[in-house]
């Protein structure tokens, strides 16, 4: 299934802020939330914002290895469930072949927002996670909670 990057959202819990990913898909009302770290988070939201930060983050400085190699990001797979964690392939064009790598959604998604690769979610991990979109509705966009 196609999907997108429809929002990075922010859940305050009694433990802290839970950054939560929710991806979107042309097809369905719902949404698929993958829950990821705060650094992750910042650096997907900064992706899609395409912001120009100075240094690269780890995920510009991955970017740029696979560019300088010859290679691009063509396609992020969120393939996988597993014991409640999603798995990830980020496929990769290189000059000798095509390239999947086992990556964390998180990483794989930061660098998709980098590159507009397209992002798929297989229909069966859609379907165990698929969560109605206005239960995220209150949350606070992680610009919001970075203070952005």
């Amino acid at each position: 299934m196609d999907a997108t990057i429809e929002a990075v959202r922010v859940a305050g819990t009694p433990t802290g802020p839970v950054p939560v990913v929710l991806l979107a898909t042309p097809e369905e009302d719902d949404v698929l939330p993958i829950f990821v770290g705060f650094d992750e988070a910042v650096s997907i939201a900064r992706g899609l914002d395409a912001d120009g930060i100075g240094r690269p983050l780890t995920h510009d400085l991955t970017l740029d290895i696979v560019e300088e190699l010859g290679g691009r990001v063509t396609r992020v797979v969120v393939s996988a469930v597993e014991d409640g964690t999603y798995i990830a392939d980020l496929h990769i064009d290189s000059p000798r072949e095509e390239l999947v790598v086992d990556a964390r959604p998180s990483d794989s998604l930061a660098l998709a927002a980098r590159t507009n690769a397209p992002i798929e979610v297989a229909e069966a991990v859609f379907e165990d996670g698929r969560r109605d979109p206005e239960e995220f509705d209150d949350l606070d966009d992680i610009r919001e909670a970075m203070g952005g």
